[in-house]
């Protein structure tokens, strides 16, 4: 391992949390103004990702009093206290930059709805066959 990738492997984080580009987000993102530090919540709609070992940055747009903000944030970056999954999206791109134009309903991504495999049933079926065999 060479230098530089010695150095990214330090500064890659462990813990990352698991979001995709269409998901909507809360980045916990620290501001430092004077001798103050806080923490400031940027949430909205993660519209790319850039894939570049430590150079992983992803973009998210949000309407801030009617008019769209981008901001990319590099995700490795010690200033990102942590990114927040607050409602999965259902796209079918790897880059949403259409979203720009839409406006209203037109800009909304349809959430991704998980379904939960039925462990109960499995093994619950599998025992009443079992009975009616015996009996």
């Amino acid at each position: 391992m060479n230098e530089i990738q010695a150095i990214e492997a330090a500064q890659m984080k462990s813990e990352l949390d698991q979001f995709k580009v269409g998901d909507t987000v809360k980045v916990h993102f620290k501001i430092i103004e004077g001798k103050n530090e806080r923490v400031q919540i940027y949430e909205g709609l993660v519209i790319a990702m850039k894939n570049s070992r430590a150079g992983k940055s992803f973009t998210v747009r949000k309407i801030s009093y009617g008019v769209g903000v981008e901001r990319v944030f590099p995700l490795h970056s010690p200033r990102i206290v942590k990114v927040e999954l607050v409602r999965p999206g259902r796209v079918r791109r790897a880059k949403l930059y259409y979203i720009r134009e839409k406006v209203g309903k037109g800009a909304k991504i349809k959430e991704l709805i998980v379904k939960k495999k039925n462990k109960g049933a499995t093994g619950t079926g599998g025992s009443l066959a079992v009975a009616k065999n015996e009996g």
